[in-house]
C-alpha cells in the first residue's frame, strides 16, 4: 500500500503541486520567523555581552527616590568622582570608566539631521590607563581631548562626508554648537545598529551637558587578573550607596540577553501568527487537493476493496500520500524560511536598522516546529478524504465514481456550523460591550469561533446568495453565464471550501482596514479640528525642548502667537498622579482649539485649570469646583479652581493650566516636550525659514506644519497597514491556487458534460466564459462574506478602543472595499485561465465517451 501512495503522488504532479505549494509557504513563513527572530536576538546578545567584556562590576545610578507626598529625596544627581576615586582604590580593582550619556544629534552638510532621531546618542569619551576608551576602535585620529572637539562613529562620519579636522554641527537640547572633529571610531553600540548616530564628547563637557560636572550615571569596573567579581561586588555596593545599583557584568549581560529575548518574543508571536493563518487557509485547499484525487480515483480504491484490501489499509494508503506531501512541503519550506530570514535580515539593514553581525541561527526547534506543523497540517487535512474514501464499497468499481453527500451528513455540519458561529458573534458582541485590552482577547477568540463556523456553513449559504445573481449572470452572459451560477453550486462543499479561503483572507484585511481608516480619520480630525497654530515644534529624539526656543521665538519677527506646552505631574486628593500641561494663557486660545463645554478657558490667566470632560466626569469636576494638587518632584501644593471644561484633546494633557503655575525642582529644566507658533500670513516656506532661522537651524528640532503631523500619525497608520497586507499576501495566494484546484476538480467531474454541451453547440469561447464566470462567483461569493464580517469585526474592535480614540467615528471605507472585490473578481479570472484552457481544449467525442 505504501508503494501504491508513492506511486499516486508522483501520478499527480500538477494537483500535488499546488498542495506543497500551500503548505511550503505556510512553513517558511513560520521557520523563518523562528530563524529571523533567533539569528537577531543571538546577534544582539552578543553584542551586549561583548560591551561588558571586561566589565567585571556594572554601576547604574538611579537617582534620589520620593517621599510619601510625592517630592522627590535629597541626593546627589549621579555618582560623584570622590566615589570613582574610592572604588578605583579598591584592592581588586584594575580600572574605573565613568560614563554619561544623553541625546546629540550631528547635521549633514544640508543642515539635516543623520540618523532616526530617537536612536541619535552622544556620550564621554572615558580613557583609562592606556589613553584608550575600551569602548571604541578608533580608525581614524583620536578621542576627544578639548572642549570643542568631538568623535563620529564611522557611519555617521560616512554619510556627512565628515574626515578628522572638519568642523561639525552638533546639536543636544540646547542651541546648536560647532565642533572640530577629531576622530572617527567603530562600535557596537545598540543606538548606531538601530540606525541612529554616536558623538563622543570630552568628558567635562559630556558631564555638563547630560548630568552635571563631575558626576557619571554608569560605571564600569574592570578587575584584576585573577580578582572575584563577586567579592569586588560586595566592596563596591556600600561604596556606591543606596541611590546606585551595582552588579556583575556577566549578571547584567545575562539580564541584558533576557530582556532582548523578551523583547523578541513579541514580534516573534505576530510573526507567527501570519503564518499559522497561510496554514489554516491551506487546510482548505488541502482537503479539496485531496478529495479531487480522490474522486478520481474513486474505482481504482474500489478496486483495491474488490481484491482484499481493508478499509484502514485504503484509508492509510490516502494518508501515506498526505504525509510524503508534508514532509516534501515541510523541507522546502523550511529552506525558503531560511532564505527568508537571510533577505529580511539584509532588508533591515538596507533601511538603516543595523543588526550586529553574527551567524546565522537555524535552531533545532525552528527545523522541528517546521516539520511537525507542516506534516501535521497536511495529514490533517487529508484525513477527511481519507475516511470518507475508505468507507467506498467494492460495488462502486462497476458504478458511479461521485457519490453524493448524504442529507444527513449536511445537516450535521450545518448544525455543527451554525453553533460555532453563534457563540463567535456572542462573544463579539460581548467583549465590544466590555472594551478594553480584555475585549480585544474577547473578540479574538470570538472571530476564531465565527470564521470556523461561517467556513462550515459556507455549503449551505453559496446556494441562495449565488440564486440571488443568476438571472443578472444569464440576462448580460446567456447561457454561458446561466451554466456558471449553477455550476458554482452543484457541489456546494467544494464551493464553500473554496469561497471559505478567501473569506478568512478578506475578512482579516478588510477588518484591518476599516479599523486603520478609522482611527486615521480621528487622528486626522484631531489635527485639523483641534490644531489652530502653523506650526508645531517637537525634539527629533522625542525628548524635551530647551527653555530658549521659546525666548527665540517670541522675538522672532512675524510670529503672533507662541506657547509651550510644558509636562507636569501632579498627586489628587485620589492619591493618583494626573498628567497636566503648562500653557501660556494668553496666547492658547490662538493655537489650540479648546471646544469648551462649559466655562471659559480665559480662566486660565487667573490661574485657574481647564479640565477634559471625561476626566472631570470621573473625578466629579465641575465649573467653579476646586482640588487639592501635589505637583510631583517640587512638592507645591495648590489649590486649583476649574474654570472650564473642554472636550478630550489629543494635543493637550487632561488637565491644563498656566505654565507660570507649574512648580519646577531647582536646577532641572522645564519639561517642554511642544511648542506651538503662529504667523502672520500663515504657513508659508518664507514663515517655516523664518522658524528655522531663529533656531539657529538647529537640525535636532522638528517643524511641522498641519499636514506634516496628519502624515506622520496617517502614516504610521498605513505603513502598518501596507506590513499587514504584505504579510496576509500569502494567505491569498493560496487561496488563488484553491480556486485553481476546484475548478480544475470541477472540469473532471463534469468532462463528459462539456463534451455534449460542445456536441449541442457551445463554442470553446463559451465554455472558457462559462468556467471564468463560475471562478468569478466563487470568487466573490467568499470575498462579499469576508467584506461583511471584516466589517463587523473592525465595528467590534473599534468599540474596545473609543475610550482611548478622541473623535472616533467608525468610516467604511468603500472605495477600497470596491477594490478588494475587484481584486477578488480578478483573481478569480486568473485562477480560471488553466482550468478554461484545459476544458476548451477536450475532444468532445472523447469526453462522451468519458464515464
Amino acid at each position: 500500500m505504501f508503494r501504491t501512495a508513492l506511486r499516486n503522488v508522483l501520478a499527480h504532479k500538477a494537483r500535488l503541486l499546488m498542495t506543497v505549494l500551500a503548505v511550503m509557504l505556510g512553513v517558511a513563513f513560520v521557520s523563518g520567523t523562528f530563524v529571523f527572530t533567533d539569528t537577531v536576538s543571538k546577534a544582539m546578545s552578543n553584542q551586549s555581552r561583548k560591551s561588558y567584556d571586561g566589565v567585571a562590576v556594572s554601576v547604574t545610578h538611579y537617582g534620589p527616590g520620593r517621599a510619601e507626598d510625592g517630592t522627590r529625596e535629597e541626593g546627589e544627581p549621579g555618582i560623584s568622582q570622590q566615589t570613582v576615586d574610592k572604588v578605583a582604590k579598591l584592592g581588586g580593582v584594575d580600572s574605573v570608566s565613568g560614563r554619561v550619556s544623553g541625546f546629540a544629534g550631528v547635521a549633514d552638510p544640508s543642515g539635516k539631521l543623520i540618523g532616526t532621531g530617537w536612536a541619535n546618542q552622544g556620550a564621554n569619551f572615558a580613557p583609562v590607563k592606556d589613553g584608550k576608551d575600551p569602548r571604541y576602535a578608533f580608525t581614524e585620529g583620536h578621542g576627544p581631548a578639548k572642549a570643542d572637539e568631538v568623535a563620529l562613529d564611522s557611519a555617521s562620519a560616512k554619510t556627512g562626508r565628515y574626515s578628522v579636522g572638519d568642523k561639525v554641527r552638533v546639536a543636544t537640547n540646547g542651541p546648536v554648537k560647532e565642533y572640530t572633529l577629531a576622530g572617527v571610531f567603530t562600535t557596537e553600540d545598540g543606538a548606531v545598529n538601530a540606525g541612529g548616530s554616536l558623538v563622543l564628547f570630552e568628558n567635562k563637557v559630556a558631564q555638563e551637558l547630560y548630568l552635571a560636572p563631575g558626576y557619571y550615571s554608569e560605571l564600569a569596573v574592570a578587575a584584576k587578573p585573577g580578582a572575584d567579581a563577586g567579592k569586588l561586588l560586595s566592596e563596591v555596593t556600600p561604596i556606591v550607596g543606596k541611590d546606585a545599583k551595582a552588579e556583575t557584568g556577566a549578571a547584567l549581560a545575562e539580564r541584558n540577553a533576557k530582556d532582548i529575548e523578551k523583547g523578541m518574543s513579541g514580534l516573534k508571536t505576530g510573526l507567527l501568527a501570519f503564518g499559522f493563518i497561510a496554514l489554516f487557509v491551506s487546510i482548505f485547499l488541502i482537503y479539496n487537493t485531496f478529495t479531487m484525487l480522490v474522486a478520481q480515483r474513486t474505482k481504482e480504491l474500489a478496486l483495491l476493496r474488490a481484491v482484499g484490501a481493508t478499509r484502514s489499509q485504503v484509508r492509510r494508503s490516502v494518508l501515506s500520500e498526505a504525509l510524503l506531501v508534508g514532509v516534501l512541503a515541510s523541507a522546502l519550506g523550511l529552506a525558503l524560511g531560511v532564505g527568508l530570514a537571510v533577505g529580511l535580515r539584509a532588508g533591515m539593514d538596507s533601511f538603516g536598522a543595523k543588526i550586529p553581525a553574527g551567524p546565522l541561527v537555524v535552531s533545532s526547534t525552528a527545523v522541528i516546529t517546521a516539520i511537525l506543523v507542516g506534516v501535521k497540517v497536511t495529514v490533517l487535512a487529508a484525513w477527511l478524504p481519507a475516511r470518507r474514501t475508505s468507507k467506498i464499497p467494492p460495488v462502486a468499481a462497476m458504478g458511479s465514481a461521485h457519490l453524493p453527500q448524504s442529507a444527513k451528513g449536511l445537516v450535521v455540519l450545518n448544525s455543527i456550523g451554525g453553533v460555532l458561529t453563534g457563540i463567535g458573534f456572542a462573544l463579539i458582541l460581548w467583549g465590544s460591550s466590555k472594551g478594553g485590552e480584555t475585549g480585544r482577547w474577547i473578540i479574538g477568540g470570538g472571530a476564531f469561533f465565527t470564521l470556523i463556523g461561517v467556513a462550515v456553513l459556507i455549503p449551505m449559504l453559496s446556494r441562495p446568495l449565488i440564486a440571488v445573481v443568476r438571472p443578472l449572470l444569464s440576462r448580460v452572459f446567456g447561457v454561458a453565464g446561466n451554466l456558471a451560477a449553477r455550476n458554482a453550486v452543484r457541489n456546494p462543499r467544494r464551493t464553500g471550501v473554496t469561497a471559505g479561503m478567501l473569506t478568512i483572507g478578506l475578512t482579516l484585511v478588510t477588518g484591518l482596514t476599516v479599523l486603520g481608516v478609522t482611527i486615521g480619520k480621528s487622528v486626522d480630525r484631531s489635527t485639523t479640528d483641534q490644531i489652530r497654530a502653523d506650526y508645531m515644534l517637537t525634539m527629533a529624539s522625542g525628548g524635551d525642548l530647551d527653555p530658549s526656543v521659546l525666548t527665540a521665538l517670541e522675538k522672532t519677527q512675524g510670529v503672533t502667537a507662541v506657547s509651550g506646552q510644558q509636562s507636569a505631574y501632579f498627586k489628587g486628593s485620589d492619591d493618583r498622579f494626573h498628567a497636566a500641561s503648562g500653557v501660556n494663557p494668553a496666547a492658547i486660545e490662538k493655537l489650540v482649539n479648546f471646544k469648551v463645554v462649559s466655562g471659559s478657558v480665559a480662566g486660565l490667566a487667573q490661574g485657574q485649570v481647564a479640565v477634559a470632560d471625561k476626566t472631570a466626569k470621573k473625578a466629579g469636576l465641575t465649573v467653579g469646583s476646586t482640588f487639592e494638587a501635589t505637583f510631583d518632584g517640587a512638592g507645591a501644593k495648590k489649590t486649583l479652581k476649574v474654570a472650564a471644561i473642554y472636550e478630550e484633546s489629543e494635543l493637550v494633557s487632561p488637565y491644563v493650566l498656566d505654565v507660570k503655575q507649574v512648580p519646577v525642582v531647582e536646577g532641572e529644566k522645564p519639561q517642554i516636550r511642544q511648542v506651538f507658533v503662529k504667523m502672520a500670513g500663515g504657513e508659508s516656506k518664507a514663515n517655516e525659514q523664518k522658524v528655522i532661522d531663529a533656531l539657529g537651524d538647529n537640525p535636532a528640532i522638528k517643524i511641522a506644519d498641519k499636514q506634516d503631523i496628519r502624515n506622520e500619525m496617517g502614516g504610521i497608520i498605513n505603513m502598518m497597514l501596507n506590513l499587514m497586507y504584505g504579510l496576509l499576501g500569502m494567505a491569498l495566494v493560496i487561496s488563488v491556487l484553491g480556486v485553481v484546484n476546484t475548478l480544475a476538480m470541477s472540469v473532471f467531474e463534469r468532462t463528459q458534460e462539456i463534451g455534449m454541451l460542445r456536441a449541442v453547440g457551445l463554442n470553446q469561447g463559451r465554455v472558457k466564459s462559462m468556467i471564468r464566470l463560475e471562478a468569478v462567483v466563487i470568487s466573490l461569493f467568499g470575498a462579499v462574506l469576508g467584506v461583511g464580517l471584516g466589517t463587523f469585526l473592525a465595528w467590534a474592535l473599534g468599540r474596545t478602543f473609543k475610550a482611548s480614540v478622541p473623535n472616533y467615528e467608525l468610516v467604511i471605507p468603500f472605495d477600497r472595499i470596491g477594490v478588494f472585490l475587484l481584486l477578488a473578481a480578478v483573481v478569480g479570472v486568473l485562477a480560471a485561465m488553466w482550468p478554461a484552457r484545459s476544458a476548451a481544449k477536450l475532444n468532445m467525442l472523447t469526453a462522451i465517451k468519458t464515464e
